[in-house]
């Protein structure tokens, strides 16, 4: 296993006084909305198509711990489906001293309930809270719970280790910890002090440090992090048993304004990535470990140029192209059609853009850097070196109306009839915290609520030219836009295995999952799989996009060259 340190280095580390026991997870959340989709995710939701997302950056963190000597489990009690008590009492039995939690927006006031709940019951228990909004607002976590520690930016793997090592082992301390006055387990001076409005003072040992080298990481320790709960429910898998990579943090572009990881633990001018030797290197092992059969790279963007055609030469030299299907994010922009064609060779196949909208007005209101012809090429020489691509696609901007996202939709159907889309993924924008989107919105007096429960998508938070129940049924118009004779035929005829009939029966599972999450009745009466109105809903939607294949952008998509892409001139 790659440890990032030399053998010397591991031999000189300072003994530990004790055993130092240390859990890494997520309390359960349970809520009548579905599954709190709550790891690894740029956008929470609740689903109600299950779906468990390998949670990099906590699982790093654990294989890091570990490494360096502490006691680590792991317990993730969404995807293990406990109940917050067994949980609790599971923790207990473990006897950690310390539990490192990642949080978002949606699900933070649930999580001070909890962080006082656990005090109560385990008073020795130091809680430690990372993630993009309690970066944005470590001090407010204080105010509102009786939190130990915040741990701010995206390098909390390498963070939580320091700051152990720094109680344990005498380690300078790193910025970005933010702690409690009183505490006797930090040994230096505070670099900053603030005086909450209760009077207690809040410490930070300084702004937090975005720049550790990410091939000093070990591999993650997949047994220790219970790789097969993330395994099998997850749509970006077509083989399984399938994992997750993170190569970068995390978006080589880093702009977008609507992107909480771009604006708050990976800010911009932070990216770095692995080395293609150190990716390849980690690939390797969890296929000859574990048969992985699919990996999906979930870095924001996966690296370009040199990089890429590395580690695709990497992959077409030792054979594993041939052993393991691979997927990455990518932007329309980034590749021509030699890449393209180099990483079918290598073995990727799913290849997920964040297309965001089909007016241009919002790629640049939205810093996206792209073009509208960029969709369409984009996509276009993907599929045409054999790949699906994914798009994702958001409705509920302030500043489009009715008319805006009924083009939109338009696009996307137009892509998927022209083969150019495989699959897509349909949401309603959020403006979390620390975005500039939210900065906007609280300038322009654009949030209707700053409830932070309300940021789960199951409707919008700002105003918007459309109704709620607009929103939601656009939303499931977009994710109906499919539904073609050309689009179905072609997926029929190329089913060559069980495998491709097993991922489109789990597809039809998760669309309809996905029409339950934003059905329109949602906003008068509760409604579920079994609900007439939901199903005469459905139908009503998939066959009006079957018998109308035509859309009002054909013509002018058509139109659309190669050379209108800048990647092609």
């Amino acid at each position: 296993m790659n440890t990032g340190e030399t053998k010397e280095e591991k031999k000189n580390l300072i003994p530990l006084p004790k055993e130092i026991v240390v859990a890494v997870g997520y309390p359960p959340i349970k809520s009548e909305k579905g599954v709190a989709l709550l790891s690894q995710n740029r956008q929470f939701q609740y689903f109600n198509a299950p779906t468990y997302i390998y949670p990099m950056v906590p699982a790093y963190a654990a294989s890091y711990l570990q490494d360096q000597g502490y006691k680590v489990y792991w317990m993730d009690g969404i995807s293990e489906h406990k109940e917050y008590d067994q949980w609790v009492d599971e923790l207990r039995a473990t006897g950690a001293e310390y539990l490192l939690v990642e949080s978002k927006s949606p699900v933070i006031k649930r999580h001070w309930k909890q962080i006082n709940d656990l005090k109560e019951k385990l008073p020795h228990l130091k809680l430690i809270w990372v993630g993009d909004h309690v970066t944005f607002m470590p001090l407010e976590q204080f105010e509102n719970s009786k939190i130990d520690y915040i741990l701010r930016g995206g390098d909390y793997d390498f963070l939580i280790v320091n700051l152990l090592n720094h109680i344990y082992r005498g380690e300078e301390l790193e910025g970005g910890v933010y702690w409690r006055e009183g505490n006797t387990e930090i040994k230096v001076t505070p670099k900053e002090t603030t005086t909450l409005p209760s009077g207690e003072k809040i410490y930070s040992s300084g702004p937090d440090w975005v720049r550790h080298a990410l091939d000093a990481l070990p591999f993650i320790d997949r047994d220790l992090t219970r790789w097969e709960l993330y395994a099998y429910e997850n749509g970006n898998y077509k083989y399984t048993p399938g994992t997750y990579m993170y190569s970068g943090r995390d978006c080589w572009w880093n702009r977008c304004t609507f992107c909480v990881w771009d604006h708050t633990i990976n800010p911009l001018g932070t990216y770095r990535s692995f080395s293609p030797e150190r990716l390849f290197a980690e690939v390797k092992h969890v296929v000859d470990k574990y048969g992985i059969r699919e990996i999906f790279d979930d870095a924001g963007t996966l690296f370009i140029g040199p990089k890429l055609k590395k580690f695709c030469e990497l992959l077409i030299e030792s054979g594993y192209n041939k052993k393991v299907i691979y997927g990455c994010n990518m932007r329309f922009n980034a590749l021509n059609q030699e890449y393209y064609n180099l990483m079918a060779k290598a073995g990727f196949r799913f290849i997920l853009y964040g297309m965001e909208s089909g007016n241009q007005k919002t790629l640049d209101k939205l810093d996206k850097g792209t073009k509208e012809a960029d969709t369409i090429n984009g996509a276009r020489m993907a599929s045409k070196a054999g790949l699906e691509p994914h798009a994702t696609i958001m409705l509920g901007y302030p500043w489009e109306d009715y008319e805006d996202s009924k083009r939109t939709i338009a696009v996307a159907k137009y892509c998927f009839k022209k083969g150019y889309f495989a699959t897509m993924q349909a949401t309603i924008v959020v403006p979390y915290p620390g975005t500039p989107l939210w900065k906007e919105c609280k300038e322009k007096g654009l949030l209707v609520t700053e409830d932070y429960d309300d940021y789960d998508m199951r409707g919008s938070v700002m105003k918007i030219p459309l109704t709620q129940e607009q929103l939601l049924s656009l939303t499931q118009d977009l994710y109906s836009a499919f539904f073609s004779p050309r689009f179905i035929f072609r997926k029929i005829i190329s089913i060559r295995s069980i495998d491709d009939l097993k991922f489109f029966y789990s597809a039809g599972k998760r669309l309809i999952g996905h029409l339950l999450d934003f059905d329109p009745n949602q906003t008068k009466t509760n409604v579920s799989f079994t609900s007439k109105k939901f199903w005469k809903n459905v139908f009503g939607k998939l066959t009006g996009h079957f018998f109308k294949s035509k859309t009002s952008v054909d013509k002018e998509k058509d139109a659309v060259r190669l050379e209108d892409s800048a990647v092609n001139r």
